[in-house]
């Protein structure tokens, strides 16, 4: 029985919020994961507070009260469009017991060790709160360096001398990642799950990789073979390779990102990671 959801870029579309829980009354799923990018854009003054205390605290407690002692584990993460003070708002969610905010840290279900991690490599975008630089201070061409540009909280570290690699080795030192799941805000680097709309442009005559994920990801991948992976941020990705998943050895990853009008809903059983689905709703 598929009893995992995943869902990712909601960017507080509410249609697709009400497609979710109605799927999640009617599924009744142990576990649903949400993979950052959840808020809407900053079209008015405090849009994503008032998300986030106004319609997804409503929203969760409507769950919890419906169905009871079935009301899933929810795990979240932010992205990069999310403002990253609204870190505190969601902590407060946490601790009405309607979710665990995950980024940076580790709980246990089901047998596994899962882990959030919301940052991204170097992107064109000016707001900063999620990203890094990924193994190295390379920024590709036409990116804006991540100790440039906006943030809305205090990055609480060096950001010219902090990657992605060092931030994952910290998290995951000493582990042993075989029963770990990860969720994850930006895919691999150089996979069918970071693909970007891309091909043809160029920046100052130089011309643009169109593959746009995190080399430290892949790496983590490759060396320590997490059991599952989930990412997101990639909107065209799927459509432009044909591909929401993809294996590297034993590991298997997921992409819920999604460029059309629909929910994109990844369903899957943890023991099973290999027979998972893919719905547009």
């Amino acid at each position: 029985m598929e009893d995992c959801f995943f869902v990712s870029d909601l960017h507080g579309k509410t249609d697709r919020y009400e497609k979710l829980f109605d799927r999640i009354i009617h599924d009744s799923p142990r576990l649903v994961l949400f993979g950052g990018d959840l808020l809407p854009h900053a079209m008015r003054k405090n849009p994503q507070e008032e998300f986030t205390n106004g319609y997804l605290r409503e929203h969760f407690l409507r769950l919890k009260r419906e169905m009871g002692p079935a009301y899933p584990q929810v795990a979240i993460i932010l992205g990069n469009d999310d403002p990253g003070a609204e870190e505190e708002n969601f902590l407060r969610l946490e601790g009405e017991g309607l979710c665990r905010y995950l980024h940076l840290r580790s709980i246990k279900f089901g047998g596994f060790t899962f882990y959030g991690y919301s940052f991204i490599p170097p992107s064109p975008f000016r707001y900063k709160d999620w990203e890094r630089y990924d193994v190295s201070r390379f920024v590709d061409p036409g990116c804006i360096p991540p100790d440039e540009g906006i943030r809305t909280i205090d990055p609480g570290c060096d950001i010219e001398y902090t990657t992605m690699q060092q931030e994952l080795q910290d998290l995951t030192a000493g582990r042993d990642l075989r029963r770990s799941v990860f969720l994850f805000h930006s895919p691999p680097y150089k996979t069918f799950l970071d693909r970007a709309a891309l091909d043809g442009m160029s920046f100052d005559h130089v011309p643009l990789d169109v593959h746009v994920g995190s080399i430290a990801i892949m790496r983590l991948i490759e060396e320590r073979q997490p059991w599952l992976t989930l990412h997101g941020h990639i909107h065209e990705s799927s459509r432009l390779t044909g591909h929401w998943r993809q294996c590297f050895g034993l590991t298997h990853a997921y992409n819920a990102a999604h460029d059309g009008p629909e929910l994109s809903l990844v369903t899957f059983d943890l023991d099973s990671p290999e027979k998972a689905h893919r719905l547009l709703l």
